[in-house]
C-alpha cells in the first residue's frame, strides 16, 4: 500500500509541477488594461498569459504563489514520497501536510481566477490533494498515534499558535469584509472581483480546522495529534507561499505590504520552530519503520 501511496504523491506533486510552472513561464508579457467591474470599482487587468482576465494583484500575487510551489513544495513533496514508500511515519504525515497545502491552494485557484485553460488541471490536482491526504491519514493507527510520540511533543504550544492563527484570520478579514458591506470595494480589497475567496474559506475551513485542532490537543485526543502533525506543515508552507506573494505584489506595486511580511513572517518562524520540535518528539522504537 506504501508504494501506492508513494506514487499518487508524486502524481500530484508532477501536475502541481505542471500547473504552477504554467503559470511562472506562461504568465504573459505584464500588460494591463483599464476596467469597471459591476459594482462600479475600477481595477486593471492583465490581457496576456495563462491569467487573462484576471486583476493585475490577484496575477502577481499567485506567481510568486506559483514559484514557491514549483520550487519547493514540489521537490519537497517529491522527498517525502520517497519517505512514503520507505514506510516511514515522519513521511506520512509530512507528505498529508504538504497535500493539505496543495489542497487548499488549488481549491482558491479554482474558484478565484477567471474561467480559464488550467481550471480542469486546478480541480485535479484539489481533488487529488485532498484524497492522498485523507488516504495517508487513515494509514496511521489513530488510537495508537500519542503513543508514536513523546512527552516532548509541543502540545500546548500548537494549540497556542492554532489559536492566534484563528484570532489572526478572523481579525483581518472580518475586517475587510465589513468594510467591503459598508460600500468602500477599494478597502475591502475586493479588486475587481465578485467575491472574497480567500477570506471565505479562511474563514469557513481554515479557522474550524484550527480551533478543533487547539481543543483536541488540549484534551489528549489522538484526532489533535493527526491534524496538529499536517497542520504544522500546511501552516509553514502556507506562510512561506504568502511572503512569496507579497514579494511578487511589492515587485509589481512598488510598495511593500509591511504588516503582511510581519504577520505571516512570524507565523513561518513559529510553525518551523514548533514543527522541528514535533517531529523530532516521535519515540525511536518506531525508526524501524523508517521515521
Amino acid at each position: 500500500m506504501r508504494i501506492r501511496m508513494a506514487l499518487l504523491c508524486v502524481a500530484v506533486a508532477l501536475l502541481a509541477g505542471a500547473a504552477s510552472g504554467v503559470g511562472v513561464f506562461m504568465r504573459g508579457d505584464g500588460s494591463t488594461a483599464e476596467a469597471v467591474s459591476i459594482r462600479g470599482e475600477r481595477f486593471e487587468w492583465v490581457t496576456t498569459g495563462v491569467y487573462a482576465y484576471n486583476p493585475e494583484r490577484l496575477v502577481a500575487e499567485g506567481v510568486g504563489w506559483d514559484v514557491f510551489t514549483l520550487f519547493v513544495a514540489v521537490p519537497a513533496l517529491l522527498a517525502a514520497a520517497v519517505l512514503v514508500a520507505r514506510g516511514s511515519f515522519r513521511g506520512r504525515l509530512f507528505a498529508a501536510g504538504l497535500l493539505g497545502y496543495l489542497f487548499y491552494q488549488y481549491l482558491m485557484y479554482a474558484m478565484a481566477w477567471a474561467f480559464g485553460p488550467l481550471l480542469p488541471l486546478f480541480i485535479v490536482v484539489y481533488a487529488a490533494s485532498l484524497g492522498g491526504a485523507i488516504w495517508l491519514a487513515s494509514s496511521i493507527g489513530l488510537e495508537a498515534l500519542p503513543g508514536r510520540f513523546s512527552e516532548r511533543f509541543p502540545r500546548r504550544s500548537m494549540a497556542v499558535l492554532c489559536v492566534l492563527v484563528s484570532l489572526v484570520l478572523v481579525a483581518m478579514w472580518s475586517q475587510l469584509i465589513v468594510t467591503g458591506l459598508r460600500g468602500d470595494l477599494s478597502g475591502a480589497n475586493l479588486i475587481g472581483q465578485t467575491t472574497l475567496v480567500v477570506q471565505a474559506l479562511d474563514l469557513g475551513l481554515v479557522v474550524p480546522a484550527a480551533v478543533f485542532t487547539a481543543v483536541a490537543l488540549l484534551r489528549r485526543r489522538p484526532i489533535g495529534y493527526l491534524l496538529a502533525s499536517v497542520f504544522v506543515v500546511k501552516a509553514f508552507a502556507m506562510s512561506l507561499a504568502i511572503l512569496a506573494m507579497l514579494v511578487s505584489a511589492w515587485v509589481v506595486e512598488g510598495a511593500p505590504e509591511v504588516s503582511g511580511f510581519v504577520i505571516f513572517g512570524a507565523a513561518a518562524i513559529a510553525s518551523a520552530w514548533i514543527g522541528i520540535r514535533m517531529y523530532r518528539s516521535v519515540l525511536p522504537e518506531h525508526a524501524g519503520a523508517g521515521s
